[in-house]
């Protein structure tokens, strides 16, 4: 199953799988991700020319358990 753009799990592994990113506050190039940045725009972070930031959920590092979101999959409808 495909998740939805920019929907975020927290996610056990110690690692990111295809399609998913670590929610760590990481500056990410608008020009390599417009979709995800259609979405996100500059909430995060950003100066919103360059680059955008996805969220920071990561900062309890007591347990192996982390967020994740989605930065490539189906495009959320707003139907």
């Amino acid at each position: 199953m495909e998740a939805y753009m920019s929907s975020i799990l927290l996610f056990a592994a110690g690692f990111e799988p295809v399609n998913w990113m670590f929610c760590d506050g990481r500056l990410l190039d608008i020009q390599n991700n417009t979709a995800l940045f259609a979405l996100l725009g500059t909430q995060y972070g950003g100066d919103g020319i360059k680059n955008f930031a996805l969220p920071n959920l990561n900062t309890d590092t007591t347990g192996p358990a982390k967020y994740i979101i989605c930065t490539s999959g189906l495009f959320p409808s707003r139907q």
